[in-house]
């Protein structure tokens, strides 16, 4: 019992100092929602390349691969292990890490726009 509830506390501080760390970005630059997307992504891939990522994984588990630095882990991840069949796996290895994640927001995404009525925001 005491192991879940370490595992849960770990992931709970990993994700939420990776979500800390991007709302202190938010308060204090002038960085918009998407730049601090992308730079969370490109810094789960070289975190990875490093193989600093993996470390955070197993210590923090979903809350160091739900954030968007872990898609970006996956797609190093998959492209790692897909060089070892050669330059096309090292190309196509992250995409096919990643499949099963994509595959599942294009679904989920259409269903949810066939039940709801998106609307503009209104500024």
């Amino acid at each position: 019992m005491s192991d879940i509830i370490i595992d849960f506390l770990m992931a709970f501080l990993v994700g939420g100092a990776i979500c800390a760390i991007a709302q202190v970005l938010i308060n204090l630059t002038k960085l918009t929602a998407g730049k601090i997307l992308v730079y969370f992504l490109l810094a789960g891939v070289l975190l990875q390349a490093f193989g600093v990522y993996e470390y955070l994984v197993n210590i923090g588990g979903a809350g160091a691969t739900v954030p968007i630095s872990g898609f970006g882990y996956l797609l190093a991840n998959g492209a790692i292990k897909g060089a070892k069949e050669g330059l096309f796996g090292a190309l196509t290895g992250g995409i096919s890490a990643a499949a099963m994640g994509i595959s599942a927001a294009i679904v989920f995404g259409y269903f949810f726009a066939l039940i709801f009525k998106p609307k503009s925001k209104k500024n």
